[in-house]
């Protein structure tokens, strides 16, 4: 096929994919957005910061949750319900969140919340599974994770639409994931049919790629820590409203400019060596940062850039290394298995975020990122040290891009395919 073709190809399918796109977009928005908010308005109204750690973690727990039972429930009611029901539910979650101002119910609502998202991405990707084709699909995944991302970002520019004392941006938050029903609603094309990833046994996987597996972990660990308690963290140094949101956008933007450098330079150097120079550069980062208890938004603002340019992307890179490690068959297993590993991770993040910071003060948020780094750091180091063999960088699978906050079913974008006897990827 011509270069032309293909491109023609690509656009065409970019843009008949406009709803699963927008409304991708739109969930992003509404997520970051009532994130950020619900960690300064918990510091707004005093919450405990164990209490924040605990309203934090709900949501991935909810997610977590989520990503294990939703693809079973799509199964037995189909598309079109799953989709209005969940976000029909998530959109009430934060008007609860602005009505009952109380760690209890903003921790039963933001498990809930993160249920229901988990739910939706199910939905949207399995759709835009459909919608893919071997030509296609590989970038079709770079548009998805720059929708992803790029929307996670773009949310925390709302912050200062109204302060976070009042109830405004619940309601804008509640309005984005209300909105991402109408795009949807008026995609063309018929719901695909649906299957629910198999799953890949742990031991198996850490048989043959432990170090992924601590890789995902950490990756979680990380990101529920950044996301959860990052603004109660600049909250608490002092920092307005605008530079907090200035501040998680830089973290994301940075993930987006080095995402694809980072996984094409994982794709000529051994997977091992990739990942322990990546998440070495993100703890040295986070050392940075906790070397004062008092930084200043300039010197702060570079070094958010700095880690999540390298924190974000050991998902994607982690993930490829137990990808190299397996059967092309077994790949959308493989990614069941790891969204569930780094659920757990994300899970314990803000909980150990929040007691770091009440035992060592605001840089005990910084000095958490630095340890969860580290550590993975010290297994690649150690991995490599071992004279066990390895997948040579001419064997390992070609990297692609995923965004931490999805399923497992948009593993299956970047899954190899054979057609008329040649691998696409």
């Amino acid at each position: 096929m011509s270069v032309t073709l293909q491109r023609t190809k690509t656009t065409s399918a970019i843009i008949s994919a406009w709803g699963l796109f927008s409304a991708l977009g739109l969930l992003m928005l509404g997520n970051g957005l009532l994130g950020t908010l619900l960690g300064l308005r918990a510091e707004f109204e005093g919450f405990a910061t164990s209490s924040t750690g605990v309203i934090m973690a709900s949501y991935f727990a909810g997610f977590l949750f989520g990503s294990q039972v939703a693809p079973r429930i799509l199964e037995r009611v189909g598309h079109v319900r799953v989709f209005a029901a969940l976000a029909s539910l998530a959109s009430a979650s934060p008007l609860v969140h602005s009505v009952f101002v109380t760690p209890v119910v903003w921790s039963l609502m933001r498990l809930v919340f993160g249920f229901c998202m988990a739910g939706l991405y199910v939905v949207a990707e399995s759709w835009l599974n459909q919608a893919a084709d071997n030509n296609t699909r590989g970038r079709l995944l770079s548009v998805y994770m720059l929708v992803m991302m790029g929307g996670y970002a773009a949310s925390q520019g709302f912050l200062g639409v109204a302060e976070p004392s009042e109830f405004r941006l619940f309601v804008l938050a509640s309005l984005f994931v209300s909105l991402a029903v109408v795009p949807i609603s008026l995609s063309q094309g018929n719901a695909p049919s649906f299957h629910a990833p198999e799953t890949l046994g742990f031991s198996t996987a850490w048989k043959v790629a432990p170090l992924g597996i601590v890789g995902g972990v950490g990756s979680g660990l990380a990101s529920g820590a950044l996301v959860g308690l990052g603004p109660v963290y600049a909250s608490r140094i002092g920092f307005s409203t605008g530079q907090i949101a200035t501040l998680m956008a830089a973290a994301l933007i940075g993930s987006v400019v080095l995402q694809w450098p980072i996984g094409h330079m994982s794709d000529r150097v051994p997977r091992r060596r990739a990942l322990l120079i990546i998440t070495t550069i993100a703890a040295a980062a986070a050392v940075v940062g906790a070397q004062t208890s008092n930084p200043s938004f300039l010197f702060l603002l570079p070094v958010m850039l700095l880690f999540g340019s390298f924190s974000y992307p050991l998902y994607s890179v982690a993930l490829s290394h137990i990808n190299d490690a397996i059967s092309p068959n077994q790949a959308v297993a493989a990614s069941s298995l790891f969204v569930f590993v780094t659920g757990l991770g994300a899970i314990a993040g803000p909980l150990l975020a929040a007691a770091a910071i009440d035992f060592m003060g605001p840089r005990g948020f910084f000095v958490v990122l630095a340890v969860t780094h580290g550590a993975v750091g010290l297994f690649a180091l150690l991995r490599i040290s071992t004279k066990r063999a390895t997948v040579s960088t001419s064997d390992q699978k070609p990297w692609r891009p995923f965004p931490a906050r999805a399923s497992a079913v948009v593993a299956r974008l970047g899954k190899t395919r054979r057609n008329g006897g040649r691998v696409s990827r």
